[in-house]
């Protein structure tokens, strides 16, 4: 089990690196695929990701995605509004086929899954954002890492014993810290190349802090929907890892974070 969990780990790994650094529309295309099957994952839960009410929010991820490509922000709303009107047509017209939370679900799925996913690609975008994106990660997969390691060596105090018996007090204090130093250093190696910022590296301590509290919280929700369903893992489609959602639950919170907290800093200095 471990060696496959290595294994595909690296492989992930290796394919969101490239991802990534590629950007554009090789990103946007990946990111869109992610948060299709995503939201599948929470679909199937409550079996419609077959139903019109799933097929809708599919077309709504679509759509939303193309309004972000082409920068047309403005629709936005206006899309958000029109999901929810037909989905509750749905709701009333089949009534009593779909029960209200697999309607609720559908509406939700597209937030939680598509819309803060999608800014991965947002922060890509910046003109500084080759650089910028890796603090989705750092926030993550490297808060993750650290807390990990704190609560082995140092963990005496359950942080959430009914949710998550494994996490202490101490990993989830070494998460913030660690991340935040991440940050720190990576901002120290690449200062001179960072334009859009005068403090890059108070920018990015505090950038990966605030990304590994909201990391542990990410995954901590996503362990209480699946615990609220009874199942282990949203899926199957990364061995020894699960789904998308399991493997992402915490990109999906700390990538809208990274964004605004960077714009916030951006307007600040100049």
């Amino acid at each position: 089990m471990f060696k496959t969990r290595l294994i595909s780990g690296i492989i992930l790994l290796a394919i969101a690196i490239t991802v990534v650094v590629t950007g554009d529309k090789v990103l946007f295309g990946t990111l869109l695929l992610i948060s299709l099957i995503g939201m599948s994952e929470l679909y199937k839960i409550l079996k419609i990701e077959k139903s019109p009410v799933g097929i809708v929010g599919y077309l709504a991820a679509l759509i939303y995605y193309c309004l972000i490509y082409f920068e047309k922000t403005e629709y936005l709303m206006p899309l958000f509004i029109i999901f929810l009107l037909l989905i509750m047509i749905i709701y009333v017209v089949s009534y009593p086929k779909y029960r209200i939370e697999q309607v609720m679900t559908s509406f939700f799925s597209l937030f939680y899954v598509a819309v803060m996913l999608s800014y991965i690609y947002r922060v890509r975008i910046f003109e500084d954002g080759a650089i910028l994106v890796w603090l989705i990660f750092i926030g993550a997969w490297g808060s993750d890492t650290c807390a990990y390691a704190v609560g082995m060596v140092l963990g005496k105090h359950k942080a959430f014993p009914r949710l998550s018996p494994k996490k202490s007090v101490e990993g989830c204090i070494g998460g913030i810290l660690g991340s935040g130093l991440i940050g720190f250093l990576y901002a120290l190696a690449l200062g001179s190349k960072i334009t859009e910022v005068n403090n890059p590296k108070l920018l990015f301590a505090i950038i990966g802090a605030a990304s590994s509290v909201i990391s542990q919280t990410g995954d901590l929700a996503a362990s209480a929907i699946k615990r609220n369903f009874e199942i282990k893992d949203y899926g199957k489609l990364i061995p020894g890892h699960g789904g998308i959602l399991d493997r992402f639950d915490s990109i999906i919170f700390t990538a809208p974070i990274v964004y605004y907290l960077a714009v916030l800093f951006q307007n600040i200095t100049q």
